[in-house]
């Protein structure tokens, strides 16, 4: 080995181009457990100031140019450079992101909107999933998803794509905003077409006519390889959004439909369709679906992630439901009375009290009443044997009662009641809890950042952040992360006793989680993607 491939392995270690630490998922991995083995994380952090209009580049109409100074960003939303502290880079999003950042074989992955467009070829309301390289956050290529056209009740304007994909390989799994679920290659147009041919009509939104325009690929478009369409293949109604984060176990993609209410929040159009089903990772082909038991009674909507489990040798496959239970399932299914594939069910387990279903009467609690019933949003994590879960609703429907459960997936059949133990202090949360070292992190929607003990859920502290929390707390490096609605970003220590250690203020929202991989800390808010890495003082992207 020569002296210039010895320097250019110890460049690619040193950045992680071997990508041993890549976040390739919501979670990491398939327990959906928010911690990260990443080292050096910095504290200290700032986002920037952004430059005027004057200041900034000026953009042709919507669209950006390229940047033409090195400190900043085109367009009037633009970051000055040199007032940021241990930040990499930073990439514009849309005006609305709800992904989390995943990194996977030297690119970074967020799903957003089209409220900053990308292409002159998409202009307008577009669910938007951007690559960017993760070295430089230089822009790659993006999916881009135009309406669905059945009205907000199914897809709610400007939401975008809410999910970012999974990332197996070669391949990436999302959920478009269309009620569809998405693969796609990783290297986008740069290595051909493959897969699905007909990207043109995938991309056609209505024209003046009404009629849908095509629009032909190019080298900045995404290269899907296949597209399941739930709301075309089984009846499904999306409520508001798809959501959720596929889990890719060997060749099989678990994924929530999304399958809810009407816009009069009382009436269910699609009582028989799945809110839960089994693909094929390779052709996208429907290979199993949960009983409709859940879309039967469902509350809102499925919009939790799925998890797997081995449970004493088991494979479990875990779903929390948009009835507020929660199943456990094994990754193969058995024929109905119906000849359908049905996954085989070991247990399931209502993560509400009953006094959250009925009065003391007798007579049952209307939704989304502060002290109503509510369904499951926020991940479930598996953890030292145990299952954790919280109850929450939709962020519209306001602040209520809630309830965290650790629940022992070695039961079987219906064994609600008999969770470990519950802990009711905590309101409605819709984020995915964190456990390291016998504790648990999560947070509700309220505000406030809790630590309980994992195996008794004995309450060590909580901190108010006094802004709603849509994000899941991230634990790392000692350090607990999370930001909230108001665009702050806390940092506290690790462990039973509490510590504030800095709060950043970033200049719009902060609703999904951070991410960190390759020694970087990853922050997306509603407008901008941060990259934040100890020592680093780098340049904004277009």
């Amino acid at each position: 080995m020569n002296k210039k491939t010895v320097l250019m392995l110890a460049a690619g270690l040193a950045w992680g181009c071997l990508h041993a630490a890549d976040h390739t998922q919501w979670g990491g991995v398939n327990a959906r457990n928010m911690v990260s083995d990443e080292k050096g994380l910095p504290s200290e952090m700032e986002p920037g100031k952004k430059l005027g209009p004057k200041a900034a580049p000026k953009a042709a109409g919507r669209l950006r140019p390229d940047a033409q100074e090195a400190n900043a960003a085109p367009g009037a939303e633009d970051i000055d450079m040199s007032t940021t502290k241990n930040c990499l880079w930073v990439a514009k999003l849309g005006s609305q992101t709800y992904g989390s950042p995943i990194i996977a074989d030297g690119k970074v992955y967020v799903g957003t909107n089209n409220e900053s467009p990308r292409n002159p070829k998409h202009i307008g309301d577009r669910g938007i999933v951007m690559c960017f390289e993760e070295k430089t956050g230089k822009f790659l290529w993006q999916l881009v998803s135009p309406k669905m056209g059945t009205g907000k009740v199914n897809d709610w304007e400007y939401l975008g794509i809410c999910g970012s994909p999974t990332i197996v390989g070669k391949k990436g799994y999302v959920p478009g905003n269309r009620c569809q679920i998405i693969c796609f290659d990783v290297d986008g147009m740069a290595n051909g077409n493959q897969g699905m041919q007909d990207e043109a009509q995938f991309m056609a939104a209505p024209g003046p006519d009404g009629k849908p325009v095509p629009v032909e690929p190019g080298p900045t478009d995404c290269d899907i390889l296949w597209v399941y369409d739930m709301y075309k293949e089984l009846g499904v109604f999306q409520h508001n959004a798809t959501s959720g984060y596929p889990l890719v176990v060997g060749d099989k993609v678990f994924v929530p439909t999304c399958n809810g209410v009407d816009w009069t929040h009382s009436n269910i159009p699609a009582p028989n369709a799945p809110s839960f089903i089994m693909l094929s990772a390779e052709t996208g082909e429907l290979l199993g679906e949960m009983d409709h038991v859940v879309s039967e009674r469902v509350l809102h909507c499925s919009w939790s992630s799925p998890i797997e489990a081995m449970v004493n040798g088991v494979q479990q496959i875990i779903f929390a439901a948009g009835d507020g239970w929660v199943y456990g399932m094994a990754p193969e299914t058995k024929k109905n009375d119906e000849d359908l594939d049905i996954l085989k069910e070991y247990w399931r387990y209502d993560a509400n009290p009953p006094e959250y279903r009925k009065d003391d009467s007798g007579k049952p609690r209307k939704y989304a009443e502060f002290d109503g019933p509510s369904e499951i949003i926020a991940t479930p994590v598996f953890y030292e044997g145990l299952v954790y879960v919280p109850i929450g609703q939709d962020p519209e429907h306001g602040e209520g009662l809630g309830m965290i459960s650790a629940i022992d997936p070695k039961k079987t059949g219906d064994f609600t009641g008999q969770a470990v133990w519950t802990f009711k202090g905590i309101e409605r949360s819709i984020s995915t809890p964190a456990l390291k070292d016998g504790l648990v992190y999560v947070a509700d929607y309220t505000g406030r950042l809790f630590c309980l003990d994992a195996k008794t859920g004995k309450e060590y502290w909580k901190y108010d952040t006094k802004g709603h929390i849509w994000a899941s707390p991230l634990v790392a490096d000692g350090k607990v992360y999370i930001g909230n609605e108001e665009g702050e970003l806390f940092v506290l220590a690790e462990g039973k006793e509490m510590k504030e250690l800095a709060v950043i203020e970033f200049p719009a929202p902060i609703l999904g989680g951070v991410s960190a991989a390759n020694g970087v800390l990853y922050v997306a808010s509603h407008t901008h993607l941060y990259a934040f890495k100890q020592g680093a003082q780098g340049v904004a992207q277009n």
